[in-house]
């Protein structure tokens, strides 16, 4: 963390916004087969718990802010000590692969710096299931992972009336969130200035830096990894915390940010929120949620409390 992150408000959690045709769809999928729980129902977006800090929501595209005909330039890496489990369960309903476990025979190889595979959801969205493993290249990720009990199916309801088929030790530490670039160089100094977090892991053309306690970002070098930089773009990033103002005020400041919206503006009575753009144009949303019988599961499960069926923190 830089001085600036001191003087920041905290960000409480790290999500992504995914847009879909058929949401109702997606939403069977994250929750019966990956076991995420739905902690906010809109409606027509809905919001799903992966790691302890980390969500991601579903979005009906008639009502978001991009259409599901984008390029889908992000891949969500789920971090967990069990890929091999993963796998295994995944692989074993059929799930789509874009990449699979190990070598061409299968084998995963002992010194690596992390292993894992891709999945393809079920509108084309790049799921990763990854674990970093102890390597040099890993050693100021490594603690924080290490730090934060990872999060488990309970048994209990991950949507109302679903129970997930997710094994129950299958767990997750955290979460990267894989975006693509054409300017590296330009992307790091952006968010350095934006964040105020300094790198975690630098794998020469991908680099993670730290937003939530265990939702990071990640920047790729576009001719290289799992997506190309494209102009379009079909997600938006969005960090959750308390201190809406004096993010507002900070980004005002950082050189590259745009703001798309010109105030914090509320949405539905339920959200204070505000959107920008990045460098290379990403959308950037900060959202603070307000008290609302809506947000209920959504607000105690931010702050560490129980919610019911025995996830906290």
């Amino acid at each position: 963390m830089t001085e600036a992150a001191s003087a920041l408000p905290e960000i409480v959690a790290t999500n992504a916004f995914y847009y879909y045709q058929d949401v109702d769809g997606a939403w069977a999928f994250y929750t019966e087969v990956l076991g995420f729980r739905t902690v906010a129902d809109y409606g027509f977006a809905k919001i799903l718990r992966v790691g302890p800090t980390s969500y991601l929501t579903l979005v009906d595209e008639t009502e978001g802010m991009h259409s599901s005909k984008e390029p889908k330039s992000v891949t969500l890496a789920v971090i967990s000590d069990e890929v091999e489990g993963w796998w295994e369960y995944l692989n074993g309903l059929g799930v789509e692969m874009r990449a699979g476990l190990g070598n061409e025979e299968g084998i995963v190889e002992e010194g690596r710096p992390h292993d894992g595979f891709v999945a393809i959801d079920p509108e084309g969205y790049l799921l990763e299931f990854e674990r970093f493993n102890p390597h040099p290249e890993n050693v100021s990720l490594l603690p924080i992972l290490n730090g934060v009990e990872p999060l488990y199916p309970d048994g209990g309801e991950t949507a109302p009336g679903v129970i997930t088929t997710r094994p129950g030790n299958l767990g997750v530490r955290g979460t990267v969130l894989w975006l693509y670039y054409q300017d590296l160089d330009t992307i790091q100094e952006f968010y350095r200035a934006a964040l105020g977090v300094d790198i975690l892991v630098d794998q020469g053309w991908a680099k993670v830096y730290p937003a939530s306690l265990t939702g990071f970002l990640g920047f790729v070098d576009g001719e290289r990894g799992l997506h190309q930089a494209s102009e379009e773009k079909a997600v938006t990033v969005s960090f959750f915390t308390s201190g809406l103002e004096a993010w507002f005020e900070h980004l005002n400041g950082v050189e590259g940010f745009e703001f798309r919206t010109p105030e914090i503006t509320p949405e539905g009575g339920f959200v204070q929120t505000f959107v920008g753009y990045d460098p290379e144009g990403y959308f950037l949303e900060w959202d603070d949620f307000q008290d609302t019988e809506i947000n209920q599961t959504l607000l105690r499960v931010l702050a560490g409390q129980p919610t019911g069926n025995g996830q906290t923190k």
